[in-house]
């Protein structure tokens, strides 16, 4: 999963994408969530988050990987996901669905993985409905050097594949993604030195629409990997090239946490200030962040592993 180190909202957001849309997101083999990609430190065994739409609980392995994350809306509408290892690789992922109470078999799914590494490695995923409809297979390939390169789904629409190809050029990266032989996405990675002299690293994704191009968005990372420009640009079909319409500055304090963001459209500005309290502890999570000036509040509680540390898998 990339860190793009932005908002703990946006991670909430992205987990639960993936529990109500799982197979609608873009494929990029199976995912593994850990305590970095919540903001959390230390020997968390689970967390619980207060938010606008409800409560989002999670639950940690003592190697910092989630294994399970409910999202509760009410009393009685819940999802529910659970995770299942195997020396840190993913195993099996169980989406399963609850409204008014009552168990959806309907809209509930499973997904099963296995690797194979007899040559270069391989991961098949099968995703199957609680009520045994088999709905879709995926074959993720890697290359030799652990780079996806080729993903093929399988369903009863027939075969989709998507290839991936990677190019080198003057220090510059490039992965490309085509969908059925047609171009759906470029990610470009390159480092620049800023006024201090500080190299950082621009990854320019641009996406398409029937190989037509549709939008795109340029990251700016500092040295420790932290998201500190966001620029997103559309594309204009009269001056046949992409035209930025939004940008966002982000800052952080020493620890790494988000402190500002500024957001720029057109001639208006925005500013965003993020203030935190924390639960006192060696590893001093937050536990209420305010972000002004619309004073919006998430709070959560956290619990730990009481005898040892954990190390947090990258």
């Amino acid at each position: 999963m990339q860190k793009d180190n932005t908002t703990f909202i946006l991670k909430l957001l992205l987990v639960i994408g993936l529990l109500v849309f799982p197979t609608m997101t873009f494929a990029q083999g199976p995912q593994i969530f850990t305590l970095k990609d919540f903001d959390l430190r230390g020997a968390v065994k689970s967390s619980l988050v207060i938010t606008d739409y409800g409560k989002e609980e999670f639950e940690f392995n003592r190697e910092g990987l989630l294994t399970k994350n409910i999202t509760r809306y009410n009393d009685i509408d819940y999802d529910i996901t659970y995770y299942k290892y195997s020396g840190g690789q993913l195993l099996e992922r169980r989406d399963e669905i609850y409204r008014e109470g009552e168990f959806d078999k309907q809209t509930s799914i499973a997904h099963f993985y296995e690797v194979d590494t007899t040559e270069t490695k391989k991961v098949s995923e099968k995703i199957i409905s609680y009520s045994g409809d088999a709905l879709d297979i995926y074959e993720y390939s890697y290359d030799e050097d652990g780079n996806l390169i080729k993903i093929v789904r399988s369903s009863n629409e027939g075969l989709d594949e998507t290839n991936i190809e990677y190019s080198s050029y003057k220090g510059e990266t490039t992965i490309t993604y085509f969908f059925n032989g047609v171009v759906l996405k470029s990610i470009r990675t390159s480092y620049k030195k800023n006024r201090k002299g500080i190299k950082n690293k621009i990854v320019l994704t641009k996406e398409f629409i029937e190989g037509v191009p549709n939008s795109a968005h340029e990251k700016i990372y500092d040295t420790e990997d932290k998201l500190i420009s966001l620029k997103e640009f559309n594309y204009d079909e009269i001056k046949k090239s992409f035209v930025a319409h939004k940008s966002i500055k982000y800052s952080y304090d020493e620890t790494g946490l988000l402190l500002k963001e500024v957001e720029k459209v057109e001639k208006s500005v925005n500013t965003k200030d993020y203030i935190y309290q924390f639960d006192g502890t060696e590893d001093s999570n937050w536990v209420k962040k305010i972000i002004t000036p619309k004073n919006l509040f998430t709070s959560r509680s956290i619990t730990y592993y009481e005898d040892e540390k954990i190390e947090v898998e990258e």
